[in-house]
């Protein structure tokens, strides 16, 4: 049975909460750190950093997949990723709700991870081993979530991937949607997904390549997803900078505690076979 819900969330936002406050009120349990792995890639000399974080008795486990050109920052004093990204920073918030992580980093051989290298073979060769590791690591589903530039990895992998039985669900939020950018998630062949996927778009996110009036149709091409929905989110405040980095409503800046329980809640809520 296919299920489709497209759901508009306005008006539900508690007070702004700045990057840098995010893990106040975490328990020092909550806020204990990962540890940063280095898997070796197919390409020679070249290896894929991944930071893995256990959660006791954890639900399921999301590889994040940041934005930009794929970087997550150093290892912080709290022994978390410093980087900016929605998904690095909101990292900590994902672990409270009960999720396993692994953060994929930029691989070692690449400066950027730009759009054709997003949906290259050799890229889709690096997460399979990620998600390999990942299934060796932790018990339980397995599901991908990207941002940004990170949605084009991560709807590449659902399709590259559909056979293997690496990944349970999707999600994507901030999508890339401009139809001339490479692999643009619309114009990506969605019809190939079927297992779950939740997209999210903030209103005002203001970047030229994820437009949230056509992010849309990213939920209206998922035909063959067996549960699919739009989350389009408004509030936040305290924006600033390139509205297509990380501390703009592109990377749902004020409104990060909310987005993350929304998407926790969405994945709970989500029966797998």
């Amino acid at each position: 049975m296919r299920w489709i819900r497209i759901l508009l969330c306005v008006g539900v936002f508690l007070p702004s909460v700045r990057a840098a406050d995010l893990t106040q009120g975490l328990t020092e349990a909550q806020m204990a750190p990962g540890r940063m792995l280095r898997l070796e890639s197919a390409r020679e000399g070249a290896q894929i950093p991944v930071y893995l974080r256990a959660t006791p008795d954890a639900k399921a486990t999301l590889v994040l997949l940041p934005g930009g050109s794929g970087g997550i920052g150093k290892i912080g004093p709290q022994g978390w990723p410093d980087g900016a990204n929605f998904l690095v920073r909101s990292a900590p918030l994902f672990a409270a709700k009960g999720f396993h992580l692994a953060i994929v980093a930029r691989p070692s051989d690449q400066t950027d991870m730009d759009y054709p290298f997003r949906v290259s073979a050799p890229a889709m060769d690096d997460l399979r081993r990620v998600l390999r590791q990942v299934r060796s690591s932790f018990a339980g589903p397995v599901w991908v979530v990207g941002t940004s530039r990170g949605t084009v990895s991560g709807t590449a992998a659902a399709i590259a991937l559909r056979e293997e039985g690496l990944i349970d669900g999707l999600v994507l939020t901030s999508s890339v949607t401009a139809a001339k950018t490479p692999g643009a998630v619309p114009m990506q062949a969605l019809d190939k997904i079927s297992i779950p996927v939740l997209v999210v778009h903030h209103e005002k996110d203001a970047c030229r390549v994820c437009r949230p009036d056509e992010a849309l149709a990213i939920d209206r091409g998922l035909v063959n997803s067996r549960r699919h929905a739009f989350l389009m989110f408004s509030g936040g405040e305290g924006e600033s900078g390139n509205p297509c980095e990380a501390l703009h409503f592109h990377g749902f800046i004020g409104a990060e505690p909310q987005a993350v329980e929304r998407i926790a809640d969405w994945i709970a809520a989500t029966p797998l076979p």
